[in-house]
C-alpha cells in the first residue's frame, strides 16, 4: 500500500567530479552510470564579514537509455540539474562485513551552463538531447551491485577539493 502523505524525491544543480563510470549489467543487458556531483553552499557571517563555502558530494546513479545519455555528454565540471529519488542498499564487502550506502537514482537530467560547454542539441526527444527524462523504472528488485562497494573516486573533503 502507498502512502499518500509521502514523497521520495530529489532535485539537485551542481558540478559533476568526473565522468561517469559505465558498467554493462550482463543478465539484463542494460547500462548503468555512476558518478558524483558537488553541490556548493555559502553562509555568510555578518559579524566578521566572512563568507564561507561548504561543498556536499552526492552519489548519483542512473540506468538505461538515461546512462548512456550521461555517457555520451557528461564531463567533468559540468554543470547539470538533476531530479531523481533516494535509495538506499546494503551489501557485504569482501570481509564479510555488512555494508550500507545512500545513493540518488537520477531519472531526469538538464545540462546547465553555456552552451559552448555542451556539443549537445535543443530537440528534447531523443537521446541526443541536452535534456533527457528517463520513463522506464530500475530494475525489478533494486538490485544494483549487490556485490559492490561503493566507490570512492570523489573526495569528500573541504573546500580545497573541489574539482572545478
Amino acid at each position: 500500500m502507498r502512502d499518500i502523505n509521502s514523497l521520495n524525491r530529489v532535485t539537485l544543480i551542481g558540478r559533476l567530479g568526473g565522468k561517469p563510470e559505465m558498467r554493462n549489467i550482463p543478465q539484463t543487458d542494460r547500462w548503468s552510470a555512476r558518478f558524483t556531483l558537488a553541490t556548493n553552499e555559502r553562509s555568510f557571517n555578518p559579524n566578521t564579514r566572512e563568507s564561507k563555502d561548504k561543498t556536499e558530494w552526492h552519489k548519483i546513479i542512473v540506468w538505461g537509455k538515461l546512462a548512456e545519455f550521461c555517457e555520451k555528454y557528461l564531463t567533468s565540471g559540468k554543470q547539470i540539474l538533476i531530479e531523481g529519488k533516494l535509495r538506499t542498499r546494503e551489501w557485504q564487502d569482501k570481509e564479510g562485513n555488512k555494508r550500507k550506502t545512500t545513493e540518488i537514482e537520477a531519472t531526469n537530467i538538464v545540462l546547465l551552463g553555456k552552451r559552448e560547454e555542451s556539443s549537445a542539441t535543443s530537440d528534447t526527444t531523443d537521446l541526443d538531447s541536452p535534456q533527457y527524462n528517463r520513463s522506464a523504472g530500475a530494475p525489478a528488485g533494486g538490485g544494483d551491485f549487490p556485490d559492490e562497494e561503493p566507490s570512492s573516486g570523489s573526495p569528500a573533503g573541504g573546500d580545497d577539493d573541489i574539482p572545478f
